[in-house]
């Protein structure tokens, strides 16, 4: 199998993980084309070795921007898009502490994603999103300033071909992804049921650590830290614990 071929079947199947695998299982005729983005393989030694501990680790990366923030020891930071002032505050305060230590690695989603990469940049740090489209589509349109800048001088990710559209189950996809690739996952506001839950299930069954921000009692952004914290998940109280991450 050839590297080349694996790109071939990725476009063809607009990054779907088992179409891929149909294809190089049936070994269907691929041919050689022509594309633009830059990116990675599976086969390829530059690969995260992280990544492939996934059960369906990425058989593509596109990307934009420095490659080699993969192999930088990065901290995912997930929470709502709909998070009120103090879930953006508590990002701040915690990115603006990691900065020097970490990457800062989220979705690019809005909310919590926006506030953790912006903060990112703001305090002369690195960071990586990585999305659930194409790399050639903003998404969502309101971060095309932050988009820009990630994609010149930090790192825009996906296992999505270009053209491909910000598909509703392309996301819970996209968060295995950022579990992987993180050292550990701080989860800042998350409800019950969101796609911040489901990044730290994908974290937990690859053993990473996962830290909370605790939350107001019957806060509903909070709920699913509450509960993380209450099942076992290491709590962030302070500056210090933040440092010792």
């Amino acid at each position: 199998m050839k590297r080349e071929q694996l790109l071939y079947y990725a476009c063809k199947y607009q990054g779907d993980w088992d179409k891929i695998l149909e294809g190089v299982q049936k070994k269907e005729p691929w041919e050689i084309i022509k594309y633009d983005t830059m990116y990675i393989t599976v086969l390829d030694k530059i690969y995260p070795d992280n990544l492939r501990n996934l059960k369906k680790p990425p058989w593509v990366l596109f990307y934009e921007g420095d490659i080699n923030l993969l192999h930088t020891s990065s901290i995912g930071i997930v929470g709502a898009r709909d998070c009120n002032l103090y879930g953006e505050n508590v990002c701040k305060y915690i990115v603006k502490r990691l900065v020097k230590k970490y990457t800062i690695l989220s979705g690019l989603a809005k909310g919590i994603d926006t506030v953790a990469h912006l903060s990112a940049l703001q305090n002369s740090g690195s960071t990586i999103a990585v999305i659930g489209c194409g790399i050639d589509i903003c998404y969502p349109k309101q971060n095309e300033s932050l988009y820009e800048r990630i994609r010149k001088n930090h790192l825009l990710l996906s296992e999505y071909p270009n053209g491909s559209k910000p598909y509703a189950h392309h996301f819970p996809l996209r968060n295995r992804i950022i579990a992987a690739l993180s050292n550990s996952i701080i989860v800042i506001q998350a409800k019950r049921r969101s796609g911040s839950m489901l990044t730290v299930n994908e974290a937990l069954e690859l053993g990473k650590q996962v830290y909370c921000v605790p939350h107001a009692f019957l806060d509903e952004n909070g709920e699913g830290c509450n509960m993380l914290i209450e099942q076992g998940a290491n709590v962030l109280l302070d500056e210090q614990d933040i440092l010792e991450i």
